[in-house]
């Protein structure tokens, strides 16, 4: 699935990512997909990261814009050790 006006795919978590949650949650909808490179493949996230990001993303989204974003974690094609977040606003 390539990216397109609602799929977007970044590698790592930045803050400034919370511009593209905030249109899309003006707009029509979309997905932000962490760990995932431009090709759509997966380049994955550490353990310690996940953890983090599944916390720290839905409190960030709440306290800059009042808003509940659904974060979830997937893994790609049964890889258990491959995974990358997505991000609906």
């Amino acid at each position: 699935m390539p990216e397109h006006q609602t799929i977007e795919y970044k590698e790592s978590w930045h803050d400034e990512f919370l511009e593209w949650i905030c249109g899309y949650a003006n707009a029509y909808d979309g997905i932000l997909y962490i760990g995932k490179n431009d090709n759509g493949e997966v380049v994955g996230l550490d353990d310690k990261d996940r953890k983090k990001l599944l916390e720290a993303i839905p409190n960030k989204v709440t306290d800059t814009m009042g808003i509940v974003a659904d974060v979830n974690l997937l893994y790609e094609s049964n890889l258990q050790s491959d995974s990358d977040q997505r991000i609906r606003g």
